[in-house]
């Protein structure tokens, strides 16, 4: 019998095969070939997407609860989370590589198999692991202000070190750690304390930066300057009115012929409704919808609140930022590059959501481990039989 767990991998399936079709579409030219990418089965978001299918199955494998009982300092999520942040740094060094204005990527591989990798992704996804061991570690002194001070210091240095080069990054991982520490037992009033440091710490991260405070302006008004700062966004804009309801047919419809910048990966969502309409935006939320339903559901039956806080910062990591995408393209949100979850082309993000849904799916089968070992009671009405199953 299908349980959640599988039938959440098979979602993410469905997503992966669906965003190897439309990022390959979404790169190809007027004469309607896809550049120097080749044919579908040619290109890299092929091996990208069997690469995320296997991890996932490895990470559904991993006894979580039991790896993260061990002391701190052989713990090696708290490990890895140092490595990454390291490797952030690295980034942005002339090591890094410079894609669309920004410093971020570290090129891994040789020849044919070389790749990009974002450290920030990694860094977002060990946050939510960190947390959930803290929260459940110290669960009885969350309530009081300066065990979360000392939580908020630790998540804050590692915003800090991304939010030179990433701002959408790092505020995703404010926005998911501060659901996760109130649900690990912190006082929403306590939380709140931190919101001017922070309103001024976002205030001089946009202010020390001229593109971001553009971005800002141009959200205010992006037809000022449409031609120019606002040229993303009202092509995007442009894109979804052309669409309609049913959109101009896969593959058929413009927008991709370079008139959405970015189109295979910020702007993806724009590229769907142009393609497939109303009916394609209904698509895209529904496939995460299902990941929340779905995750909900196995968040629910978790025994231990260490699976529960992971399963939440899972599900509110992919939502949250499916959320932000979607808005920005809308031109409800300041332009901003981050990117779909399990959509938008992008070989690190497709494989560490897949491992981090994986995870989750891991949870699905200890909670049926825990159901079988559970004691069975049956009660006759004439005469009572009790059963141990353990």
């Amino acid at each position: 019998m299908l349980r959640a767990g599988h039938l959440l991998q098979l979602v993410v399936i469905g997503m992966l095969g669906f965003a190897v079709i439309v990022v390959h579409s979404a790169g190809m030219d007027v004469s309607g070939q896809a550049g120097a990418d080749g044919s579908a089965f040619e290109t890299k978001y092929i091996v990208h997407a069997v690469m995320a299918v296997i991890f996932m199955w490895f990470a559904s494998r991993i006894n979580l609860r039991q790896a993260m009982q061990v002391r701190w300092y052989r713990n090696p999520i708290h490990w890895l989370l140092l490595i990454s942040l390291l490797l952030v740094g690295l980034a942005m060094t002339p090591v890094g590589l410079d894609i669309n204005g920004a410093r971020r990527w570290l090129r891994i591989g040789a020849g044919s198999l070389t790749t990009n990798f974002q450290p920030s992704e990694m860094t977002k996804w060990l946050a939510v692991l960190f947390i959930a061991w803290w929260c459940a570690r110290h669960h009885q002194r969350m309530a009081q202000f300066r065990w979360l001070l000392v939580l908020a210091g630790i998540i804050g240095a590692a915003c800090a070190v991304i939010v030179i080069q990433d701002l959408g990054t790092a505020a995703l991982i404010a926005g998911v750690a501060g659901v996760m520490i109130v649900a690990g037992g912190a006082r929403i009033r306590h939380l709140l304390a931190f919101v001017p440091p922070v309103g001024a710490a976002l205030f001089f991260a946009i202010n020390q930066s001229p593109y971001r405070l553009q971005r800002l302006t141009t959200f205010l008004d992006p037809w000022q300057d449409p031609q120019g700062a606002g040229f993303q966004i009202t092509r995007s804009i442009a894109a979804f009115a052309d669409g309609g309801l049913t959109g101009n047919g896969f593959g058929n419809g413009v927008a991709r012929f370079d008139h959405v910048p970015i189109a295979q990966s910020d702007m993806l969502f724009a590229i769907i409704c142009n393609d497939m309409g109303i009916m394609g935006a209904v698509l895209v939320v529904a496939m995460f919808l299902a990941i929340l339903w779905l995750g909900m559901s196995i968040v629910r039956d978790c025994k231990d609140l260490f699976s529960r806080l992971v399963g939440l910062g899972i599900i509110t990591t992919i939502c949250l930022q499916a959320l932000i995408n979607m808005a920005v393209v809308t031109g409800l949100a300041p332009t901003k590059g981050i990117a779909l979850p399990l959509l938008s082309a992008g070989g690190t993000g497709w494989v560490l959501t897949a491992m981090a849904v994986g995870l989750l799916a891991s949870f699905d089968t200890a909670n049926e481990i825990d159901e079988l070992s559970e004691p069975i009671d049956v009660g006759l009405r004439h005469g009572e039989v009790n059963i141990a199953a353990s």
